[in-house]
């Protein structure tokens, strides 16, 4: 059964932020050629970006100006959204995009940097505002961070947001984007930020998970606290069980060296599935200020009952995928995958059961579950209700039906990725002359009601960074409560080594230790 919506004419939503230039260090990796640069060209093709905008892009490989806009325009137009390129608004673009090729020791190259920057506040009027982003691998932030200090190229605040003419006086304000991973554990995590913040206050950093740029994740919000008829129902009266699910139907594609330092619960369940809980789980915020959030978010994550090495194996599973097929292809065994090393005890499966200590959600258990090489890419949050306390459906067997009906419970449904939507099972009477009840769906689809496919998640990340607006971004607290909830589970596993590994099959929902996992709870996982 569909929802019949009316499609949505959406204002304008965004202001149009101050000038700036942006750095990106990294420059010549994926992430920018996949991520940064078609969300930048997105932005301008919007009308989304300033002016007085310049990007300066900061690697180790030799190149000049002109080689970096050409291979950045052959990124744009492979992986933009927008298709085909508009010419314009490219050029537009590429007359700001500039060209660093220095390690991110030498501070010759931070020099470089200082004469281009001011170069673009000459010539693009970016008014001294900087925003660098750390595109890179994570055990070179604090190197940078550190470099950037001492080459003077770090100010304070940013007044912004507004983008006035004539352009402003430079004024030297700028932010720092960090990619996740943010940390190994709670101790790194820690030393990070100490590194980071030694250059930077809190204020102007900007931990980046690009899961809470996606239109369904923002959702979650607007649905919950924007209907009435859902929000008395989120709490330990009415519901069962939440489960979250983020799964990925490919292996570590050619990733082995970082996924066997990483494995499943560093890579997604300590940030990504995190973050999804919070905003299910947080209450209501007294405004949608970027520290009424993240204050909420924060409670739930220190309301999260701890998990103690000695009780890892009672709330959690971990397994590593074996060899088979998904999508009618032979996988190869995780342990098998180059760079993986030998008798790597790395889960690339993980199944856990949290507890939220807190009135709203005291007795209801949080499973999540996240894995590599499963069938389906697919992210959701699943709310399961309980049972009616009622006996009327219950009826004895009769001719076509030799069981007596189950009543299904309602469950809400929030998808994500992809096919992003929501849907509520219900149970309804088919058609015939008895009182039973049959399963059925109640669906929104995103792109049916809007008209358009989701912006990426890099482009509202970008803006609202450029806009001031912290709200999307992960607070020094957030970090730090998330890790010091894994950091025991992680140190436990990695004292196990392999004991107590379990494995799957690829192409599969898990191994068979995390079905057994939840049932015995009377419960069972709830697949797409």
């Amino acid at each position: 059964m569909q929802i019949l919506t009316e499609t949505i004419t959406q204002p304008s939503r965004y202001q149009v932020p101050d000038g700036c230039a942006l750095v990106i260090f990294g420059a010549s990796g994926d992430l920018t050629r996949r991520k940064l640069l078609p969300a930048l060209y997105a932005l301008a093709h919007d009308g989304l970006l300033p002016d007085r905008f310049a990007v300066i892009g900061f690697a180790r490989r030799e190149k000049d100006h002109e080689a970096f806009r050409d291979e950045m325009r052959g990124a744009v137009e492979q992986f933009s959204r927008l298709h085909p390129l508009n010419a314009e608004v490219w050029d537009r673009l590429a007359r700001g995009l500039y060209y660093v090729a220095a390690s991110f020791e030498d501070p010759a190259g931070y020099e470089r940097l200082r004469v281009l920057l001011a170069d673009a506040d000459r010539q693009h009027g970016t008014g001294g505002n900087r925003l660098y982003y750390l595109a890179t691998p994570p055990a070179a932030y604090a190197e940078i961070v550190a470099r950037l200090g001492a080459a003077g190229l770090v100010s304070k605040a940013w007044d912004g947001p507004h983008d006035t003419d004539p352009a402003p006086e430079a004024h030297g304000c700028c932010r720092i984007i960090v990619e996740k991973p943010f940390g190994r554990n709670l101790a790194t995590a820690l030393a990070l930020n100490a590194e980071i913040h030694r250059v930077f206050h809190e204020q102007q950093v900007y931990r980046i998970d690009h899961y809470l740029g996606k239109e369904t994740v923002q959702n979650i919000l607007t649905f919950r606290f924007g209907n009435s008829i859902f929000e008395p129902l989120w709490n330990r009266r009415y519901v069962d069980h939440v489960q979250l699910l983020v799964a990925e139907d490919l292996g570590v594609e050619g990733r082995g060296s970082y996924y066997d330092t990483a494995g499943a619960m560093r890579d997604m369940a300590q940030n990504h599935m995190l973050q999804l809980l919070s905003l299910v789980a947080m209450e209501p915020p007294a405004t949608f200020e970027p520290d009424a959030v993240r204050d909420e978010k924060v409670k739930v994550l220190r309301a999260i009952r701890p998990v103690p090495a000695e009780r890892a194996d009672d709330t959690t599973v971990r397994a590593q995928y074996i060899s088979g097929q998904l999508h009618g292809k032979k996988i190869a065994a995780y342990a098998d995958e180059p760079e993986v090393t030998a008798e790597t005890a790395m889960e690339t499966f993980v199944a856990l059961r949290l507890e939220i200590d807190n009135w709203r959600w005291a007795g209801v258990p949080f499973y999540l579950r996240t894995g590599k090489a499963l069938p389906k890419r697919v992210t959701e949050v699943t709310i399961q209700y309980r049972q009616p306390p009622l006996l009327l459906f219950q009826q004895a067997a009769h001719a076509g039906h030799e069981n007596q009906d189950i009543v299904q419970p309602n469950r809400l449904t929030l998808r994500i990725q992809p096919d992003e939507g929501i849907s509520l099972r219900v149970g309804l009477k088919p058609p015939g002359p008895r009182i039973s009840l049959v399963p059925a769906r109640l669906g929104f689809s995103y792109r049916e009601a809007f008209r358009v496919d989701p912006e990426e998640a890099y482009e509202r990340l970008l803006l609202d960074c450029m806009l001031g607006d912290s709200t999307l971004f992960i607070r020094r607290d957030e970090v730090e409560s998330a890790w010091a909830l894994v950091t025991p589970v992680v140190e436990a596993w990695a004292a196990a080594g392999r004991t107590g590994l379990a494995y799957y099959p690829a192409g599969s929902w898990g191994p068979k230790e995390a079905d057994r996992f939840i049932e015995a709870d009377g419960r069972e996982w709830v697949n797409p």
